[in-house]
This record gives structure tokens, sequence and C-alpha cells, in this order.
């Protein structure tokens, strides 16, 4: 368990603390590449800030190209669940109301969490914390490629649950077109995680999703049980390259 600092936050949409364990093990991690653009966008790499962490995959990503990295999530199951690094801080804390000081961060990332935030108070608390030249990162990613029948399963899948995702889920589906930087925006290329996994990884997987865990704690029934049959049977025994295309906004203080 990592060292943690900070206390409880105040309320907060929180969709993952109840399955923090498996989301630890079965989430997808981003690309290096991706990284090391976001270093190269930075004019200092002293102190990266990664909002929303989660199980720390981004924070611990960022260890490679910063002196230090402050790692906060709302949620203290999350933070738990994270990997120590000599090089990381984790907190807990709200992405609104950080407690970091003034003019103390190079860059802050946010990976498939700014549509759960007040975004308004959000982009606020980025501009007190970012150094000026600072750099704000945040991305998200929808459904998975895999090949036309396992996609079809994972679509149906998505479709059957579809009632159970919280309203911010649009904002992921729209790519993140309709957010605006409050800042002006950085030219960026394009980027996609991937993964070789087998059918159980593709089925843990599905499971983190907290539309998935809000159908079971509300039906008493795992959504993912209905296609898990025919996905095994198009999946095989071999591991399957899995695709995730980012969308992300990048800026400059």
């Amino acid at each position: 368990m990592p060292a943690v600092s900070g206390g409880t936050t105040a309320s907060f949409k929180d969709h993952f603390s109840g399955h923090a364990d498996i989301y630890a093990a079965y989430r997808p991690t981003y690309p290096q590449a991706l990284m090391q653009f976001l270093a190269d966008c930075c004019q200092q790499r002293r102190v990266a800030w990664d909002c929303a962490t989660g199980s720390g995959q981004t924070a611990l990503a960022l260890t490679r190209f910063f002196d230090s990295v402050i790692a906060t999530d709302a949620s203290a199951a999350q933070i738990e669940s994270a990997r120590s690094h000599p090089k990381v801080e984790y907190r807990v804390a709200g992405a609104e109301k950080s407690g970091l000081a003034a003019r103390s961060i190079d860059l802050i990332t946010v990976s498939q969490a700014l549509h759960w935030f007040d975004i308004d108070r959000f982009f606020e608390e980025a501009m007190r914390v970012l150094v000026p030249g600072g750099v704000l990162s945040a991305w998200s990613y929808e459904l998975c490629i895999v090949e036309p029948a396992v996609d079809a399963q994972i679509l149906a899948l998505y479709q059957e649950i579809d009632a159970y995702w919280p309203p911010e889920r649009r904002i992921v589906e729209a790519r993140y077109r309709d957010i605006e930087l409050p800042m002006p925006a950085i030219a960026a290329p394009d980027f996609e995680m991937t993964a070789r996994w087998t059918a159980d990884a593709m089925l843990g997987y599905l499971r983190t999703w907290s539309a998935c865990q809000r159908y079971l704690r509300e039906r008493g029934v795992d959504p993912v049980d209905a296609i898990e049959h025919p996905l095994r049977a198009f999946w095989g025994q071999e591991p399957r390259e899995v695709r995730w295309p980012i969308a992300m906004k990048i800026g400059r203080a």
C-alpha cells in the first residue's frame, strides 16, 4: 500500500471505490509515447500532478520523466489500491480543491476522469496551481477495437447497460469535443492504447465498467455473463490485440 497524505473528501461522484481492486487489475495502460509527448511539451519537468489518479497508472508512467509526481484521488479506496513508487506522493483530495501550492505544477494529467469533475471549478484550480507555461492535459477513451465479431459482443453489452451509465458518460462518447480548455491549445498527434489480452482479461476489464457494476448492484445479475460464452468462442485461446483510440485535450497556461 502506498504512503498516503490527506483525508477523506467531501461528496463526489464515486463510481469506482466499490471495485477498486479489479479496476487496478484490469484497466489498460497508457502508451509511453503519450508520456514522452507530454514531457516534451513542458518547459520544466520538476513536478507533475496526476489528478484522479485511480490506481496510479499515469502517475507511475510519469516518474520516468519528472522529478516527482503528486497523485490525487477523491477515493481513498482507489489510492489504497495504487502501487507505491519513491517518486510518487499519493494524496486523497478532490480535483476542484487539491491543496497544492499556487504555481507549483509543471504538468497536470487527467486520465479518463475529466467528465466526472465540476469542470469549471477544476479548470480554476488548474490555472491556480500551474506554473506560467505549465501544461494541462486530459484524455479519454471509449469502446475498444478487437475484430468485428468480438466488437459486436462488446457493443451489445454496452447497449444493454446504456441506462446504467451516469449522464457524464455522454461527454466521453462525444470524445471531449465540447470541452473548451481555459488556455491556448497545443497541437497533438493521435495516440491509442494497445494491449495483448486473453478473453479472461477482456472479461475482467468489462466488469470494471461503472455501468456494469451499477447493473449488478441494482439487478443482482452480472451483465457480462450474457456475452461471456459467445465472446470466448470468438476470441479463442490465444491473446488478441486490443486497441483504444484516445481523445485528448491539451493546452499551455
